[in-house]
């Protein structure tokens, strides 16, 4: 296979079936891909309790500046009812012009088209005037902690520093050009419990029912809204996902009930400061005796998930200006900037460098019959080969 052409590339990666965590063979394919390039290739598998291990690899060529990072990940989700697909999830199959196959969107299409890019490039071109390195995880579709932020400071205490990076994550709604995304807002979860008293649904006096405080205090983190939204992000929204009570009796109040929210926030709020706002909010509906007429205050406590992600937005112009040039000599379009979606592995770049994502369309990530159309995959291709071009002539002037 040639490195060059990003379809071929594309299909042996699909072949790797890197069901996360699982490597599949898709880091020793990137191995062999990159090697003969002039890369240095190293690997190194993250660890922490109660995680599965995860294997990474960080590859670059050129030892100066400017040092330009592609990331991204070779795990993908599982592929679901295997049935269901009209074409085998790890067969790359080619119907219709569309390349099927779990992570043909989400991401391995991005990393078969930036392979392929600075290959062409260094066929063209010669050794980049500088550096460019992959940063490829095998948990970015898991628990996100083995894999890009341990790799980050892997590479970083080996005294590796970047000037800019694309993340190839798939970020056009609908085709090909439509947006680059240069932010992203912050994400923040939580459960909430309230205590009540068991008793029988028969003689309510007797018990106190925590579902009755528990819908004052979601509706409370619901409404009214946090905030209407800022010059470069939509509004902040919460969501309660589940309501639970573990009761399986009907003639039964339970003892408690549990809620679980997700937040996404934006440039209003930091982290700290949405975690007061919610917390002022559930200690005011917690007093509220609208559904607990003559009871004390609904008691409650709240717990938050662990590294909650921090909203962020890009504003370097070298790099926003490189792609969004590469875009539009491509593909004609210019493309629109925005921080909508949820969250990606750039929330961890951002600490090390300008960060912006860039890849396919993505109308079938995580979905029964993903796939790609063969024709993007060029398309794609030239836009990082033009960007390349592009941000090394930029960042050197």
């Amino acid at each position: 296979m040639s490195v060059t052409d990003p379809v071929s590339n594309l299909a042996a990666l699909i072949r790797c079936p890197s069901v996360t965590p699982a490597e599949g063979g898709a880091l020793t394919l990137l191995d062999t891909l990159l090697t003969p390039l002039g890369f240095k290739v190293e690997r190194m598998t993250a660890t922490e309790a109660g995680t599965p291990d995860v294997e990474n690899l960080y590859a670059r060529i050129g030892t100066d500046g400017p040092h330009l990072m592609f990331a991204g990940h070779t795990d993908v989700v599982p592929v679901g009812d295997e049935a269901a697909w009209s074409h085998p999830p790890f067969s790359a199959d080619i119907a219709g012009g569309e390349m099927y196959g779990r992570g043909a969107v989400d991401m391995k299409g991005g990393i078969a088209c930036f392979a392929a890019a600075i290959a062409r490039y260094i066929e063209k071109n010669g050794a980049p005037k500088g550096s460019v390195s992959f940063l490829i995880t095998g948990d970015e579709e898991g628990p996100s902690i083995n894999g890009t932020s341990k790799l980050l400071e892997w590479a970083a205490a080996k005294g590796e520093t970047w000037d800019a990076c694309v993340v190839g994550e798939p970020t056009n709604p609908d085709v090909l050009g439509d947006m680059i995304k240069i932010g992203r807002r912050g994400s923040l979860s939580g459960r909430v419990t309230v205590h009540g008293v068991q008793g029988h649904a028969a003689y309510p006096h007797l018990a106190d029912n925590p579902l009755r405080g528990l819908l004052q205090l979601t509706h409370a983190l619901m409404d009214p809204p946090f905030d209407n939204g800022t010059d470069n992000f939509q509004p902040s929204n919460l969501e309660v996902t589940t309501i639970d009570t573990g009761n399986t009796a009907t003639n039964v109040i339970p003892a408690k009930a549990t809620a679980s929210f997700n937040i996404r926030f934006n440039d209003t709020w930091t982290a700290d400061s949405v975690k007061a706002e919610i917390v002022r909010r559930l200690e005011t509906a917690a007093a509220n005796g609208a559904l607990r007429p003559d009871r004390a205050p609904a008691r409650y406590d709240i717990v938050w998930a662990d590294r909650p992600s921090h909203v962020f937005i890009t504003r370097n112009n070298a790099l926003i200006s490189s792609l969004s040039g590469a875009v539009a000599e491509v593909t004609g379009k210019e493309p629109k900037l925005s921080t909508t979606g949820g969250t990606s592995d750039a929330r961890f770049i951002k600490d090390y460098c300008p960060v912006v994502e860039f890849g396919l369309v993505g109308q079938t990530m995580h979905m029964v019959d993903e796939r790609v159309a063969v024709a993007d995959l060029e398309t794609l291709t030239r836009i990082y080969e033009t960007f390349i071009e592009r941000w090394f002539a930029n960042a050197a002037s």
